[in-house]
């Protein structure tokens, strides 16, 4: 399996490594990263001042190069009605993406003594993770330690680890 990484917009080397390190550790695949791609024309949503998630995954499944693929942007994301997301995927798709932007937030809620550096890079690797995740099928997991779970805010993205659960592993085996 091959997961291509699209940067789109300023992504620094460090997120690049960090996610493509992820990706192999988690799932055993192949990691490539793809040129820098410019911001999909139209994604932009001006009342909104952010940009529509779905346009990123249009744009990783059109330039992307493996059998998954996933647009990484420090970019401010929105899909639908949801006031911001940190990344979407669709099921069992190809594409999917990840947003930077709101999860550079200073806080961990009180759960490590990392830096300010380290906490922003483990919530990149968890979320690049999950997002991939749903396009190998997996949903949404109850247990609150697992990748899978659903985390609206970076606490709960803090909270969970950078593992599928024994459940949501046994589901790619």
């Amino acid at each position: 399996m091959l997961v291509d990484i699209v940067p789109v917009g300023t992504v620094p080397a460090e997120v690049k490594r960090e996610a493509s390190s992820a990706l192999r550790s988690v799932y055993d695949c192949e990691v490539t990263i793809n040129d820098t791609q410019s911001i999909p024309s139209g994604a932009y949503d001006a009342g909104r001042n952010q940009y529509c998630a779905e346009n990123f995954i249009q744009l990783a499944e059109r330039v992307g190069r493996g059998d998954k693929n996933i647009a990484i942007t420090p970019n401010d994301l929105f899909y639908r009605r949801r006031n911001y997301v940190f990344g979407l995927a669709y099921l069992d798709g190809s594409g999917s993406v990840v947003s930077t932007y709101r999860l550079q937030t200073s806080s961990d809620g009180g759960f490590s003594n990392k830096s300010a550096s380290e906490i922003f890079q483990d919530r990149v690797r968890k979320e690049i993770v999950h997002e991939i995740g749903h396009t190998y099928g997996l949903e949404h997991c109850d247990n609150q330690r697992c990748v899978m779970n659903f985390s609206p805010t970076v606490r709960e993205v803090d909270i969970k680890e950078e593992n599928l659960c024994g459940s949501c592993q046994r589901l790619l085996d």
